[in-house]
């Protein structure tokens, strides 16, 4: 049984020539008893859509049905009131009123419609959440996971159609985020729950059922049971692609410094021709040099062929390693053996970030240059990433720390 469809979603905000489209047709449908994440870059529509899935907002186009219902053809009253009956929210800030207690605010949307709740499901909603000896306390008494919690219980309280949650750990400690991902988990196993959670977090996404990943008002991947590693990999993939795109549309970034091929080209004329993109014949197709100072160092080499799939800009520290000889080639067998992931990761913020590209550029020069930096740098007892730009360094470690949270 679905409990949400979704078909045709259009959605902008402002008026022309600024208007900024939201959602561009978008469809889904949201199985009954299932949690869904929804992830993508800021402003790729993930907001919009659940604001737009759950009667918060308008839409311009298309039509929203929960269960036999199509909200998008409800007159604001009826709506409000199918939001406060069928619909549970769970919201960054807790929204919890200040001077009730926490058993006052759980059972408030059932008040507001003049009904008396359940005390089974009651009991049931406040055991899953452990909040049975926190039910006198108000708001000020409790921590931000207690707190969090309430409003769980808040949006659990009416047996709702579906609970949207807009990063719900956005306010909590790491360990209190993850209980709280679990109690969602628990909610959909145990109860038969629906819940469609909006997050940047893969490690959160990980524990979903599905993750919807938006890009420019659109759902451009649909990921069964993910784990982190595939929806990090997946938002990778999507970040590249956007990078070409936008490549495409404004060839002329390249020389206003909006993108860091040309500081790579100047840097590395021997890589030129693989910079300027992939060939039929050029170093790109094939990939490194079977022949060569690489050729004896198949760290190197490997290396080297994931910087040319990633994109032109990083095709070009790919053939310097190669062409530049053994220091580079060593260096850069070091690095991978130390951290494989880190380098590609470190590969792609170079298509994206100038700054990385400056300082890989710099390197790539000495190396080319048979400057010895590189190979002290990779020295007896030296720390292998450290022959890595500064600047993708902090990337690779904040993607490392984003993958793992």
């Amino acid at each position: 049984m679905t409990t949400i469809v979704a078909a045709g979603l259009t959605k902008s905000y402002g008026a022309e020539p600024n208007r900024v489209p939201a959602l561009r047709g978008v469809d889904v449908a949201i199985p009954k008893g299932t949690f869904t994440a929804v992830m993508g870059p800021s402003g790729s529509g993930k907001s919009t859509l659940l604001h737009c899935l759950s009667g918060l907002d308008t839409v311009d186009a298309g039509t929203v049905r929960i269960g036999e219902t199509e909200i998008t053809a409800l007159p604001e009253r009826a709506l409000t009131r199918l939001r406060r009956e069928r619909i549970g929210f769970v919201f960054q800030a807790f929204n919890l009123l200040p001077t009730l207690t926490a058993r006052e605010n759980i059972v408030l949307p059932l008040q507001l419609t003049g009904r008396r709740p359940d005390a089974a499901h009651f009991d049931a909603v406040v055991t899953l959440l452990g909040l049975p000896d926190r039910l006198e306390h108000t708001p000020a008494q409790l921590s931000g996971g207690q707190a969090q919690r309430v409003a769980m219980a808040r949006a659990l309280i009416t047996r709702p159609d579906v609970v949207f949650a807009d990063e719900p750990t956005g306010n909590l400690d790491r360990r209190t985020g993850r209980e709280l991902l679990d109690l969602l988990r628990r909610s959909v196993t145990e109860l038969g729950q629906t819940v469609v959670m909006v997050t940047h977090d893969p490690a959160a996404a990980a524990r979903t059922d599905r993750v919807l990943l938006l890009a420019d008002g659109r759902i451009v991947d649909d990921v069964a049971a993910p784990s982190g590693t595939e929806v990090l990999r997946r938002l990778d993939e999507l970040d590249a692609g956007e990078a070409a795109a936008a490549r495409a549309a404004d060839p002329a970034a390249d020389s206003r410094g909006g993108r860091p091929a040309t500081y790579l080209v100047a840097a590395l004329p021997a890589a030129a021709s693989v910079a300027a993109g992939p060939s039929a014949t050029g170093p790109a197709a094939a990939g490194p040099s079977a022949t060569g100072p690489a050729a004896d160092h198949p760290a190197a080499a490997s290396l080297a062929t994931e910087l040319t799939a990633t994109g032109p800009a990083a095709a070009s520290v790919a053939a310097g390693l190669t062409a530049a000889g053994p220091a580079a080639a060593g260096s850069a067998a070091a690095s991978l053996a130390a951290d494989p992931a880190a380098d590609r990761l470190a590969a792609a913020e170079l298509v994206t970030d100038p700054a990385a590209a400056d300082s890989a550029a710099g390197l790539a020069v000495n190396l080319l240059a048979g400057s010895s930096a590189a190979e002290s740098a990779a020295g007896p007892g030296a720390d292998p990433a450290a022959t890595r730009p500064a600047a993708t360094k902090r990337a690779a470690r904040r993607r490392r720390r984003e993958a793992t949270a």
